[in-house]
């Protein structure tokens, strides 16, 4: 006689599988999702590679090949590069004295961190190039030194570093809240110095995140245009970033050529954001995070 199967044991094998959920159903969440991504990122993406398409290998390579083009790539990709460089570093030491330490007007200091966010990037480009001007509040110091900010390459980088830093702190920040006070409590009885605990106990846990913020920060440098036009001097191919130059095609109705340069910029930005991603990777593996 063949035996009933057991009703609560299948019951209960379906459930192990099927996890509860706030939201209405797989079905309509995933349609949801996608629906949202290709409406928000795919399809942009499929129009400007469309307007691309329509100048053929020929007169793509032809147009990324313009020495014009070729220049403010690398004006563009020197300068982030740098610019993200420099803020990882600081804004490591930012996040770790916001975090670490109590003083008088912390709270003020940290809220500041968050104004670049807030302003306009118009904004923040005029009131820079004032600044940094050889006759602005800072320049007129610097002008005797011989040391030119705006209206130079060092003025695309400052652009760059005031728009890119919250990125760097606001990643960073929640990892060194995070940290386990014990191990480095137990490193400083152990006779280790502040350096060594530092470099061998908070800075591994801190990399996988400092690596996440400088990918944000230089994935926003390359495309940041408003606030690096009006104190960089926008001279091509050595002040000159790329998304001018393609704000300058879209002037004289050239969208294919304008497609074509944000293809590459595209392209460029994705190479770029998968090399940090497969280092932090490797990174997390060999610290076990």
């Amino acid at each position: 006689m063949q035996k009933a199967p057991d009703l609560s044991a299948t019951l209960g094998h379906r459930l192990l599988w099927r996890k509860p959920s706030i939201l209405p159903g797989f079905a309509p969440s995933l349609t949801i999702t996608l629906v949202w991504l290709g409406v928000i990122v795919v399809g942009p993406l499929g129009v400007m590679l469309w307007f691309t398409a329509g100048l053929g290998w020929q007169g793509f390579f032809d147009e990324l090949l313009h020495p014009r083009v070729l220049g403010d790539l690398w004006v563009s990709l020197w300068t982030a590069f740098f610019a993200s460089v420099v803020n990882a570093g600081f804004g490591l030491l930012v996040a770790w004295v916001l975090t670490r330490y109590r003083f008088p007007g912390r709270r003020f200091a940290d809220a500041m961190v968050d104004l670049p966010f807030a302003l306009p990037t118009a904004v923040a480009g005029i009131a820079l190039s004032t600044l940094y001007a050889p006759n602005g509040w800072v320049g007129q110091f610097l002008a005797p030194l011989g040391i030119t900010i705006a209206f130079t390459p060092a003025g695309i980088v400052v652009a760059m570093m005031f728009i890119s830093l919250p990125f760097i702190v606001r990643t960073v920040q929640p990892v060194i809240e995070d940290l386990e006070a014990e191990q480095e409590e137990a490193a400083h009885l152990m006779g280790a110095t502040d350096l060594e605990i530092f470099l061998r106990i908070s800075f591994p846990a801190i990399l996988p995140a400092l690596l996440t913020g400088f990918a944000l920060a230089l994935a926003r440098c390359l495309g940041e245009y408003g606030s690096i036009i009006f104190i960089a001097g926008n001279k091509p191919m050595i002040s000159e970033i790329l998304p001018l130059l393609i704000v300058a095609k879209l002037d004289q109705f050239d969208y294919q050529g304008a497609t074509a340069i944000g293809t590459l910029m595209l392209l460029v930005s994705f190479l770029l954001l998968l090399a940090i991603n497969l280092l932090q990777a490797w990174v997390r593996r060999r610290h076990g995070g």
